[in-house]
């Protein structure tokens, strides 16, 4: 009975149309393989963010980590030039650091968005997915929810703006600047900025550990990880 409802519900929820042009790439795989493909792809994308992105959340997850570390815009990298040149290197260090610490505060507090987004995904083309690139799912995800995910994610952005002082900083970086001699004023959205950001350093580390799951069965830490990626190294 319960192996019939999981098949059941599968077929509910991924149509009976896309389940069977994966089946039939899959035919000595039986009908549990569709579910199994579905549900390992939502699995893998789960396990990127609870290994990856949590790390993202800590003091300097962003700053210190050169895959995702969020440098200035080209506008505020004349800021940070013309700061240097009048001796306030410090203050433009600073501001450089504050909007790191504001990706990493916003990132703890939109991980469930993240997880909930993998949750409504639908696996309209798994097969394509599975077989793909070592980043396929990341991208299916990064394709499906971005909009979404933005935003949601924005008003956090703008919360730990604040939060960590950022606002403040910047306030002052921009004032200073604006102040020198013949320059041409700014006024960046560093709200945008940090959001968009922020996003991409979440995909570019849930990509790190899909990769790893893909290249590496020591990372398949389940069944069913271990049994839907079989499937990808028999294709490959």
């Amino acid at each position: 009975m319960k192996k019939l409802f999981t098949v059941a519900s599968a077929f509910l929820l991924f149509g009976c149309a896309e389940l069977q042009q994966v089946a039939s790439q899959y035919p000595n795989l039986g009908s549990m393989a569709n579910a199994d493909i579905a549900a390992g792809l939502k699995e893998a994308l789960n396990k990127g963010i609870d290994q990856q992105v949590t790390k993202l959340t800590a003091t300097d997850g962003f700053y210190k980590n050169q895959m995702v570390k969020i440098l200035l815009p080209p506008e505020l990298q004349k800021v940070d030039k013309g700061l240097r040149d009048i001796g306030m290197g410090s203050l433009a260090d600073e501001g450089l650091k504050v909007l790191n610490r504001a990706a990493e505060s916003a990132v703890k507090e939109s991980i469930p968005i993240f997880s909930d987004a993998v949750t409504k995904m639908t696996f309209t083309d798994a097969k394509n997915i599975l077989l793909g690139t070592d980043n396929s799912a990341t991208m299916y995800l990064q394709n499906s929810t971005s909009n979404a995910l933005y935003t949601k994610f924005s008003p956090k952005v703008e919360t730990s703006l604040a939060k960590v002082g950022a606002d403040k900083v910047w306030a002052n970086i921009i004032t200073k600047y604006n102040s020198i001699p013949l320059v041409t004023k700014v006024n960046p959205d560093l709200k945008d900025y940090v959001t968009r950001k922020a996003m991409d350093g979440v995909f570019t580390m849930v990509a790190v550990e899909e990769k790893k799951i893909r290249t590496d069965v020591n990372a398949r830490t389940s069944d069913l990880l271990k049994r839907v990626f079989a499937m990808q190294d028999n294709k490959r």
